[in-house]
C-alpha cells in the first residue's frame, strides 16, 4: 500500500511540475509578446508553415468527413422520412465538434511534431545557448512566432474544414444520394446559428494554445542526443492530441450552456 501511495504521489507531484511549467512559459511568452518587439519575418514563416502548408491535409480530411457523415446521416434519416434533414446535422456537427476536433488533431501531427523535433534539434545541438550568447532570448526569437502564428492559422483552418466538409456533405447528399436540394440548404441555414460558429472558433483558438505551447516546450527540454528529440517529438504529438480531445469536451459543455443547440 505504501508503494502504490508513493507511486501515485510521485506521479502527481510531476503533473503539478508539468502544469506549472507549462504556465510558466504561457507567462513568459504573453509577457514577451506584449513588452517586446515582434519579429514580423519569423511570424509570416510561421503562417505559411502552419496554415499555407496545412491546408490539403485540412482539405481532405474536412471534405471527406463531411462526405461520410452526410452519407451516414441519410442512410439513418432516410428510413424515417427525414432526409432533408442531412444538412442540418451535417452542418451543426462539424461546427459545433468534428471541424475543430479533427482539425486540432492533424494539425498536432504534421505542425506539433514538427515544431517539436526543430527546436529539441536546436536545444540538443547546443544552438539555444548560442542564442543566448547573442543576447536572443529563445522565447522572444522561437516561441513568439510560433504562438502567434498558430493563433491565426487555426481558426482559418478550422473554418476551411468546415466549409469544405459542408460543400462535401451538400454533392454527397444532393448529387449523389438524391435529397432534395433547397430542402437540405433550407435546413441547413435554418439549424445553423451564429453561436455554432463562435463554438468553432473559440475551441480553434483554444486548441491552437493547447498545441503550440506543449509543442514548444517539448522542444525546449528535449533531453541530449537523437534519441531525445524523437522521444519528445513523440510525447508532444500523443500529449496535444489526448489534452485536445479532454478539452474539447469540456469546452462543449461549457459553450453549450452560453450557445445551446438549434
Amino acid at each position: 500500500m505504501r508503494a502504490i501511495i508513493t507511486a501515485l504521489g510521485a506521479r502527481m507531484v510531476a503533473l503539478m511540475v508539468y502544469i506549472g511549467e507549462i504556465v510558466m512559459l504561457m507567462a513568459e511568452t504573453g509577457a514577451s509578446i506584449v513588452t517586446q518587439r515582434i519579429r514580423w519575418r519569423l511570424f509570416m514563416q510561421q503562417i505559411v508553415e502552419i496554415g499555407l502548408r496545412s491546408q490539403l491535409v485540412v482539405v481532405v480530411t474536412g471534405g471527406f468527413t463531411g462526405a461520410v457523415f452526410a452519407a451516414q446521416t441519410y442512410f439513418q434519416f432516410n428510413n424515417l422520412g427525414m432526409g432533408s434533414a442531412v444538412g442540418a446535422v451535417v452542418s451543426v456537427s462539424l461546427f459545433r465538434e468534428l471541424g475543430p476536433v479533427l482539425t486540432a488533431l492533424m494539425v498536432t501531427g504534421r505542425v506539433g511534431a514538427a515544431m517539436s523535433a526543430e527546436i529539441g534539434t536546436m536545444k540538443v545541438t547546443e544552438q539555444i545557448d548560442a542564442l543566448r550568447a547573442l543576447a536572443v532570448h529563445p522565447i522572444d526569437y522561437l516561441v513568439v512566432p510560433r504562438v502567434l502564428g498558430m493563433m491565426v492559422s487555426m481558426p482559418l483552418l478550422v473554418a476551411e474544414c468546415v466549409g469544405v466538409g459542408i460543400f462535401a456533405g451538400y454533392a454527397i447528399g444532393v448529387g449523389l444520394l438524391n435529397v432534395n436540394g433547397p430542402y437540405y440548404v433550407a435546413n441547413m441555414v435554418r439549424w445553423t446559428q451564429m453561436g455554432d460558429i463562435v463554438m468553432s472558433l473559440t475551441k480553434a483558438f483554444c486548441f491552437a494554445i493547447v498545441i503550440v505551447f506543449i509543442a514548444c516546450y517539448k522542444g525546449l527540454n528535449a533531453r541530449e542526443g537523437a534519441v531525445g528529440v524523437g522521444q519528445a517529438t513523440t510525447t508532444a504529438v500523443v500529449e496535444a492530441s489526448l489534452i485536445v480531445l479532454v478539452l474539447n469536451f469540456f469546452l462543449t459543455m461549457a459553450l453549450n450552456i452560453v450557445y445551446p443547440a438549434g
